[in-house]
C-alpha cells in the first residue's frame, strides 16, 4: 500500500512540474512576442533618434 501511494505522489509532483514548466513557456513567449513588438511599435524621440518604449 505505501509503494502505491509514493508512486502516485511522484506522478502527482511530476504532473504539476511539467503544467507550471507548460506555463512558464507560454509566458516566456508572450513577453517575447511584446518586447519585439515594442521594436515596431516605438516612436521617434525629440531629437529625431529612436527612443526605448520601455524606462529601463
Amino acid at each position: 500500500m505505501v509503494p502505491l501511494l509514493l508512486v502516485l505522489l511522484l506522478a502527482l509532483i511530476l504532473f504539476g512540474a511539467g503544467f507550471a514548466v507548460k506555463i512558464l513557456w507560454w509566458i516566456a513567449l508572450a513577453v517575447l512576442v511584446l518586447w519585439l513588438l515594442g521594436f515596431v511599435a516605438r516612436g521617434a524621440s525629440a531629437g529625431g533618434g529612436r527612443s526605448r518604449w520601455y524606462r529601463w
